[in-house]
């Protein structure tokens, strides 16, 4: 019997070589990838990132510059460090919003369904929210500049103050994540994230010293974490010592991880 005339296998015991799932870096850096592409697609969160720290720094130098530091010059040495603690923790509720359209889409479910590591999405968006935070703290340092703020920790300083306000949004993030995934839709999200940001940033040291607030005001402010990353954010630009402050934002931090991450998590597999 020649071999045109053996019977074809059955398509089940056809030998194919075995798919290779994305590793768990290679999955994570993919979605981190989207999650920078979605900027453009997002139009309110191109604006956050460019036009709302531009209005900030722009409002508060000139308006208020003069009466609460005698001028616009000497106020952005004390602002344009909260500026960039304030824009960049406002920022981090698109974690949360970004994870609620995947779900109200049902990319959540295709995520779900590929040979991939699962956790990736979401830490996918946050490796991906680097970029954002990265792009507005540029342009508040370059306008700033322009404006005349000079920091006495030079690059160094910067670049530390700046890591320091990544670590506290990445503890932050965990925060919006489990809110994406509680509330139903994305408008959701950003309204009832305002309602603590608002007071958490407003309610700060970022715009004037505590040392001007009545003793009741000056007793929550002090207490407020945003007010301790100011802190630390100021000093390490300006070369000073702000032990304390870093120390209380990197333990505040890790509180927010160990108290979040695992509960987002774990929601996040319950709906799979």
């Amino acid at each position: 019997m020649t071999s045109d005339a053996l019977p074809a296998k059955p398509a089940a015991l056809v030998w194919r070589p075995k798919t290779r799932s994305a590793s768990a870096l290679s999955a994570t850096g993919t979605l981190a990838w989207r999650a920078m592409l979605k900027i453009k697609h997002v139009p309110f969160q191109l604006f956050d990132v460019t036009i709302t720290p531009i209005m900030f720094t722009l409002l508060f130098t000139y308006m208020f510059g003069g009466a609460l530091a005698g001028s616009p010059r000497t106020y952005i040495q004390y602002l344009l460090p909260g500026i960039l603690v304030q824009t960049i923790v406002f920022i981090t509720v698109y974690t949360g919003v970004g994870l609620n359209t995947d779900i109200q889409k049902g990319l959540y479910d295709r995520f779900r369904s590929l040979p991939i590591w699962q956790p990736a999405p979401i830490l996918g968006a946050l490796a991906g929210d680097l970029f954002r935070y990265s792009v507005a703290a540029m342009i508040i340092m370059v306008l700033g500049t322009v404006l005349g703020f000079r920091p006495g920790g030079g690059l160094v300083g910067v670049l530390l103050a700046f890591a320091l306000v990544l670590v506290f949004a990445f503890a932050l993030s965990w925060i919006w994540i489990i809110f994406g995934m509680k509330v139903k839709t994305p408008e959701s999200v950003m309204t009832t994230s305002f309602v603590f940001l608002m007071p958490l940033t407003f309610a700060s040291n970022i715009f004037v010293g505590l040392e001007t607030m009545p003793p009741w005001l000056r007793a929550i402010v002090s207490h407020n974490p945003v007010t301790h990353l100011a802190n630390a954010s100021r000093g390490l630009m300006h070369g000073q010592s702000v032990t304390s402050d870093v120390l209380w934002v990197l333990f505040a931090s890790a509180v927010i991880v160990a108290v979040a991450a695992p509960v987002a998590l774990r929601m996040y597999h319950k709906e799979r």
